[in-house]
């Protein structure tokens, strides 16, 4: 390996995002701020590290295992890189916007670093961008996010999105209706998170009845709100149910357009969730787009919130044509080019005189030249 190409190499799920992609990206995250902003969502900017012990807090518990870590020389303190940009907003609204008025809505966008990737995103790295709502009001705070979430990936160009929702308290509910204990709710948690019928059949005929129909319900909304209807829960587990029901309605009715999929037994992603939280999909585009849902800020507040995975999303989009991309031959007036930049023209000038000037506009990649005082296309 020669030393050039020894230095290209990256850590695996890394990458350097070159032009036009990167460019690309950026817009496309500013379109989503722009489109939170417009929903009332305040930007904030939390900072790429910060100490273990604020990091991994709260809801941040459930990241410790994703989480870089050095020691910070001043302090002598453990630090840890963010791998998830929520849990930074989450504290944000507990200290420094304490006593800011409810519900309060903040939005973000910036890298995240994880210690592993998955397979179906290994990417370690990648732009996360999103919102938290703090202080929801229940369903309707869990709907506001749900369709702003599908509103703002459809004003960027996602099409044929779905969303999957699931209530990760729901099975430790049914758990406790059937009296079973820590040990059997957590191999029933994993068996229906698995799609294991087979491993219900341990935990005995009642519950493994019981917990069969509830791993049945996972398909389309409709159907799947019919199935969970016909199975016989009582107390936190019939709540639940009924707050799932609540949000569907509030979704149909906001956005009838929305692919609606319920999987109540779902849980692995979602360890720091408190109440319903989803997934977001597109048709053809591999790995999630984004996750959300219902939690607790460290102060114990109401919350619910979604991230946006832009390595998902910008394989859910095309790439824009290239822009108007003119060349200035060395000795072009400034004022020439203020004026096209003005006019939405992207310049690149000459730094020395050439005899071809057209040969050297097409070997920097222009698609026009300025010449005679105005630009005209390269043949």
């Amino acid at each position: 390996m020669t030393d050039v190409s020894a230095k290209a190499l990256l850590p695996t799920g890394v990458g350097d995002e070159l032009p036009p992609s990167a460019a690309h990206e950026a817009q496309v995250i500013e379109r989503l701020i722009a489109c939170f902003d417009a929903y009332g969502y305040d930007r904030v900017k939390p900072p790429l590290i910060e100490f273990e012990d604020s990091l991994l807090s709260g809801p941040g518990r459930a990241l410790a295992e994703q989480t870089f870590r050095i020691m910070d020389p001043q302090s002598q303190r453990m630090m840890g890189v963010r791998p998830d940009m929520t849990v930074q907003v989450a504290r944000i609204a507990a200290t420094r916007l304490a006593e800011a008025p409810r519900p309060l809505r903040l939005s973000y966008a910036g890298q995240v670093l994880r210690v592993r990737g998955t397979q179906l995103r290994p990417e370690r790295q990648f732009a996360q961008a999103g919102f938290e709502l703090i202080g929801g009001l229940g369903s309707a705070g869990d709907a506001e996010v749900i369709t702003l979430a599908a509103q703002a990936l459809a004003e960027i160009g996602v099409g044929d999105l779905s969303i999957d929702l699931t209530m990760p308290t729901f099975v430790p509910a049914v758990c406790a209706q059937l009296g079973l204990g820590p040990k059997d709710c957590a191999r029933a948690r994993d068996a229906l998170d698995r799609k294991d019928a087979a491993a219900l059949k341990d935990l005995g005929a009642g519950a493994a009845e019981l917990l069969s129909e509830v791993l049945a319900v996972a398909g389309l909304a409709d159907t799947a709100l019919d199935r969970l209807a016909a199975i016989a829960l009582t107390g936190e587990a019939d709540r639940q149910r009924g707050d799932l029901n609540e949000l569907v309605g509030l979704i149909r009715a906001a956005r009838p357009d929305l692919a609606l999929t319920v999987d109540p037994g779902e849980y692995r992603g979602f360890e720091y969730q408190t109440g319903v939280s989803f997934t977001l999909f597109a048709r053809d585009v591999r790995g999630e787009l984004g996750r959300g849902g219902r939690y607790r800020i460290e102060n114990g507040e109401p919350a619910t919130g979604v991230s946006v995975y832009l390595d998902s999303v910008m394989r859910a989009l095309t790439e824009p044509e290239p822009g108007r991309r003119g060349f200035l031959p060395f000795g072009t007036p400034v004022d020439a080019g203020h004026r096209l930049r003005a006019d939405g023209w992207h310049t690149v000038s000459g730094l020395v005189s050439v005899k071809d000037a057209a040969g050297e506009a097409r070997r920097l990649s222009c698609t026009h030249i300025f010449e005679n005082g105005k630009m005209r296309a390269l043949d």
